[in-house]
């Protein structure tokens, strides 16, 4: 059972699970009370429906009753065994916690060597390798396909990893240390800095500049100004982003939040947060290891 945050609930649940099985015992008392007369033949209780169904005060069965009192005695022997009152564990201290760490268990001595005899291998190898990129393709669907997508084409905050635009690197082994580390990205709110809506407007209309787009020069030249002094030192004075921070190139016209002139000052103004979780722990080195080569392959399909 999940831990309580008071005590009260914790007895409460054992009230109502106990008090229950006491309750149907009353009613099973209260109703076996009835016997057939001498003479064997079960009397109207005055009850009629249909102008003449009659309910008899006939006893109930005895094999019926006595399946009834198996089945509260299972109830306790149950409740005494497993978990179902409140915090208390059970005399055999199951719990599904415990059930699901000893399938992972069996399921990692079973299929853990199939992972690690993937692991002394060359990444950029293994890309090549039709039998280990299977196993990649089943490890992404089940582990990674929830934010990145089915087809990895990523997701508004989620990148696509089929395309050749990477925050931190495409290289395979950074991408290793990606999924095994995780990251973490931050993009400040500028918009007080920047001296309001005005501001952000102006350096939106330069970064869409830098991206290739038709812009108002004017105002994209006012917003050079207040780039140079605010971005530069993430993005680079020519826009083509740093890898080591993990922060965007502006100049591929490849937007994580969204490409419109919208988004793109509500990303100035208000900020970004990303986060990239870690799962060395979680998944392990081999399984990390065929990940990282599975998505190396996505980006370099055409290549």
């Amino acid at each position: 059972m999940a831990d309580f945050n008071s005590e009260f609930w914790s007895w409460f649940i054992s009230a109502i699970a106990l008090g229950g099985i006491v309750w149907m015992l009353y009613l099973l008392q209260i109703n076996n009370k009835a016997e057939l007369p001498e003479d064997g033949e079960a009397k109207p209780t005055g009850h009629v429906w249909d102008e003449d169904l009659q309910e008899l005060n006939t006893p109930l069965p005895r094999w019926w009753l006595y399946m009834f009192y198996i089945t509260i005695v299972f109830g306790l022997v149950y409740l005494a065994l497993y978990p179902g009152l409140g915090s208390y564990k059970g005399i055999l201290g199951w719990s599904s916690v415990g059930e699901y760490e000893a399938e992972v268990a069996v399921a990692d001595a079973k299929f853990d060597p199939l992972y690690e005899k993937f692991l002394g291998e060359d990444l950029t190898v293994l890309a090549a390798s039709d039998n280990a990129m299977r196993t990649g393709e089943r490890l992404y669907v089940n582990y990674c396909s929830v934010c990145h997508g089915s087809d990895a084409r990523g997701a508004k905050g989620f990148p696509n990893l089929r395309d050749n635009d990477w925050l931190y690197g495409d290289d395979p082994e950074t991408i290793k240390a990606t999924i095994m580390h995780g990251r973490t990205g931050a993009m400040p709110a500028w918009q007080d800095a920047l001296g309001g809506e005005e501001g952000v407007a102006q350096v939106a209309e330069y970064v869409q500049q830098l991206a290739g787009r038709e812009v108002d020069a004017e105002v994209a030249e006012l917003g050079k100004a207040k780039y140079d002094m605010f971005c530069f030192a993430c993005h680079t004075a020519e826009g083509t982003g740093n890898k080591a921070m993990g922060a965007p190139n502006l100049t591929d016209n490849v937007w994580l939040y969204g490409g419109t002139a919208k988004a793109i000052k509500l990303s100035i103004a208000k900020g970004r947060a990303g986060r990239m979780p870690a799962h060395a722990e979680f998944l392990g080195e081999a399984k990390v290891h065929i990940l990282a080569a599975y998505i190396y392959s996505l980006s370099n399909e055409s290549k």
